[in-house]
């Protein structure tokens, strides 16, 4: 490598020991189904190189891997019908990987996930330890979705955003988000006279770029909306970002100026609640009063009985909800520490009357500020 090379190397990747790489299913598959070995080889020929460096793979295809061998003609648009390609797909998408990967003496290991793994305190570090014991020992996890029982999560966005979450779990130096695009153009890249960005700082190096919203192999379900949502997360949380294509990934690690590099943008932390932002599904809501309002947003304290006029929704303890104002505008996201149905006769009355009254279990948040983030 001459020295003007090593000079326009990213000294962020060079340096980055903990990767997770993501893949989408255009760069494994063909168009009508199918894994192709090949595709998959190449990956793994550049991902089991380095062994200095721990990999994580989040890994789309599971779907589209199922087409085939289902003799469906494209991906379904029906939940059950994904669910079954994705439960045959996804056993042929790990054995497919799992040959690879052993050309180089390296094992994977499955991890599937919903968010629910992981907005919840004790699931979160449950992910975090396998996932971090995974790579002491060597393996590679192969992370994807549980498509086969997941319902919303299921249109998560491709994998994407997964991908910025698990970077963010793993405390992860750098995320590669491979594609079928070469990196984030202003415009259609297949209009003339579009441009590629090599760099993003922040969000004004994206106000004024025309972004798609679907991707052009038609097996997955993420575009380069998804894939710049997710390059957001992660700088957000401290971790760079480098979007290109599968075929420049040996470049992409290597450090050499290929694709678009996000820099980061927020500091680094161990906090699941950016999960709790950015994969939860609320199942309900609370409506605040504004002193709730501003205790919550302003102090940052827990959300108290006292606070809360409204409930709406169907939801359990445990469950995220959203804490709107009385606008109805959301404030907030947190994990609500009752039932739906238990919450109206508390509304608007002292933590401490509860007690007196219905007993000492009755003495507590809401929702508690460990378990709330704040949307704005």
């Amino acid at each position: 490598m001459s020295e003007q090379e090593e000079r326009e190397l990213r000294p962020e990747v060079t340096e980055a020991r903990r990767v997770v790489v993501k893949v989408g299913s255009s760069s494994l598959t063909t168009a009508a189904g199918g894994l192709d070995a090949d595709r998959v080889d190449a990956l793994v020929d550049v991902l089991a190189g380095p062994q200095d460096r721990e990999i994580v793979l989040v890994s789309s295809g599971a779907i589209a891997a199922g087409l085939a061998p289902l003799g469906l003609p494209g991906r379904p648009r029906d939940l059950a019908r994904q669910q079954a390609a994705a439960s045959v797909g996804q056993g042929l998408l790990v054995a497919r990987y799992t040959a690879s990967f052993a050309r180089y003496g390296r094992r994977v290991g499955q991890v599937l996930l919903t968010s629910d793994d992981t907005s919840r305190r004790g699931h979160y570090r449950n992910a975090y330890r396998t996932l971090d014991q995974l790579l002491a020992m060597g393996v590679v996890p192969v992370v994807n979705e549980n498509d086969t029982v997941a319902t919303d999560e299921i249109r998560f966005g491709d994998n994407d955003r997964l991908a910025a979450l698990v970077a963010h779990l793993v405390r992860a130096d750098l995320l590669i988000l491979l594609s079928d695009v070469d990196g984030l153009y202003d415009g259609d890249p297949s209009t003339p006279g579009t441009r590629l960005i090599p760099e993003v700082r922040g969000p004004k190096d994206l106000a004024e770029v025309s972004i798609g919203s679907v991707g052009s192999a038609g097996v997955g379900t993420g575009g380069m909306v998804t894939k710049v949502d997710a390059a957001r997360i992660a700088a957000g949380a401290g971790i760079p970002v480098v979007l290109t294509s599968a075929s420049r990934a040996a470049a992409a690690l290597a450090g050499r100026a290929t694709g678009t590099y996000f820099h980061p943008t927020g500091r680094r932390s161990a906090n699941r609640l950016l999960w709790l932002a950015h994969a939860s599904a609320p199942q309900g809501a609370l409506i605040l009063d504004d002193g709730a309002v501003e205790a919550v947003v302003k102090r940052r304290t827990s959300l108290l009985p006292a606070g809360v006029e409204r409930v709406e929704g169907d939801f359990s303890a445990g469950d995220p909800v959203e804490l709107r104002d009385r606008t109805g505008t959301p404030v907030a996201r947190g994990l609500v520490n009752f039932d739906a149905r238990e919450i109206p006769p508390l509304l608007g009355r002292s933590t401490r009357e509860l007690a007196r009254e219905l007993g000492p279990a009755y003495e507590r948040e809401i929702v508690h500020r460990d378990d709330l983030v704040l949307l704005h």
